[in-house]
Order: C-alpha cells, then sequence, then structure tokens
C-alpha cells in the first residue's frame, strides 16, 4: 500500500486506487498522512476540518470521518482489523503504517541524497538524483484537498521544498556542463518568475557558460530594472558578484 501527497492525495492498494472521495474523509486523511506513524491529536484535527466555524457536534462528526476511513479499509482489503489501521490513541488518531509508504518520504531522501552529492561535487550524480526526486510530483501538493490551516502551512512547506529541489537540481545541471540544455528552461522560468533571484542568477550563468555574454549582462540590468520599479531593491550579492565577473570577462570554463 502506498499513499502520495505531491500532487492529488491518493491510496494505491495492489495497483487498485482506493482513494475516498468525500472532502473531509481526504482531509483527515491527509492529516494523517502527514504524519505517517505518529499520534495526531483530536484537537489538531478539529482545527483543521472546521477552522472557521467549529459545530458543537465536531467531536462526534469527526469520530464518523474515522469511522469510514476504517470501513474504507476493511472494504478495500488493507486489513481484517480496520481499528489497527486508523489507532485510537490517548488525546487523538495514528494511522498505522510506515513514512517510507508515503511519496513525501522518498522525495526528501532523494533531496538529501541529492545535497550530498552536491557536497561532494558529484555533480553529474547528483543531477540524476535530483531528477528522480521531481518525478514524484504529479501537480500541486495536496491538490484535491479542501485545506484549512495546518494543511495549508504543510503545502506550503512541501512546494518551497519542491522549489528548493528545482534549483539545486538546475545547478547541478549547470555544473556537470550542461549549461546549454538548460537555456530554454531557464529562460520560461524568469519569464514565469520575474522577481526571482536565484532563477535570474542561473540564467545568467548558464549564458555566460554558453559565450552568450552580451545577453548575460542584459539579463541582469532588465532584472535590476524590474526590481528597482516594482520593489525598490537593488539586486542581491550573488547577482552583483556575477555582473562584476561578466563586465571582467571572468568566465568560468565552458
Amino acid at each position: 500500500m502506498t499513499f502520495t501527497l505531491l500532487g492529488p492525495v491518493e491510496i494505491s492498494f495492489d495497483g487498485r486506487d482506493c482513494t475516498p472521495n468525500a472532502p473531509k474523509l481526504l482531509q483527515l486523511l491527509a492529516m494523517l498522512l502527514a504524519q505517517p506513524g505518529m499520534t495526531v491529536t483530536s484537537e489538531s484535527l478539529r482545527r483543521e476540518l472546521w477552522w472557521d466555524v467549529r459545530p458543537a457536534s465536531a467531536q462526534r462528526t469527526m469520530q464518523t470521518y474515522v469511522y469510514h476511513l476504517r470501513k474504507l479499509a476493511k472494504d478495500n482489503g488493507f486489513t481484517d482489523d480496520p481499528k489497527n489501521f486508523v489507532r485510537t490513541r490517548t488525546g487523538g488518531y495514528q494511522l498505522a503504517i510506515e513514512p517510507d509508504q508515503v511519496d513525501v518520504f522518498h522525495f526528501r531522501r532523494r533531496y538529501e541524497q541529492g545535497r550530498a552529492a552536491m557536497a561532494e561535487q558529484r555533480y553529474a550524480e547528483a543531477a540524476g538524483i535530483l531528477r528522480s526526486a521531481m518525478s514524484l510530483w504529479s501537480g500541486p501538493p495536496l491538490a484535491n484537498v479542501e485545506c484549512g490551516p495546518r494543511l495549508t502551512a504543510y503545502a506550503a512547506e512541501l512546494q518551497e521544498r519542491r522549489r528548493n529541489a528545482h534549483n539545486l537540481r538546475i545547478q547541478a545541471e549547470i555544473e556537470a556542463g550542461m549549461h546549454r540544455e538548460l537555456l530554454g528552461e531557464l529562460r520560461a522560468l524568469a519569464t514565469e518568475n520575474p522577481l526571482d533571484e536565484q532563477v535570474h542568477a542561473q540564467l545568467i550563468q548558464v549564458l555566460q557558460r554558453s559565450g552568450r555574454r552580451g545577453e548575460a549582462v542584459y539579463t541582469y540590468h532588465e532584472l535590476r530594472t524590474t526590481l528597482v520599479r516594482e520593489l525598490g531593491l537593488e539586486p542581491g550579492r550573488e547577482l552583483q558578484q556575477l555582473l562584476l565577473g561578466l563586465l571582467s570577462d571572468d568566465q568560468p570554463g565552458r
């Protein structure tokens, strides 16, 4: 049995999609999957499920949702004892699964492996690992869940990790000498994210390494104009150092 959070929340068992359709049931499942094998307090669940207006029957209704989640497990053959699938614990509930049954676990592990390979300057290997990490994503996190405050914060954290992994993958490919192959992707990203300094820094690097110094300088000044106009800010230190390298013709090997 496997579970996904990096995209729509889904349950797969023996190759079958066993995902519940009811919005509140999906929301409860996502809360439990965010902390697999750990107890999630009833108070946390109630706050997530009814963050705006909590009905007087919230506890009883939540217990009904737990019942339906257990029934889903029994009806799909996950277990002979559904109460052992969603366990009642002091003050809350626990989804009795291992962390490695959830795609988030594998994404985080591959990301850390990619970071380690980067630190050891194994750039091609790091790029491959990080591409593998990114392949686990199928869309925005928790895409089919109506998120309350806790799941909204969790989804934002996952999205930020995705962004970091994507940027690190691009940097690994730059260092591995794949700069020309990245030009199209980085131009598109810079257009989509006109205030993102890291994306523009990477675009400037690949332009410089591809022997297109004039375009790199133009990209810097275009970004600077946008930052000053929109935010009243100058580019950061990394970009300023890149510009100095461009103007001094201090180019890395191509």
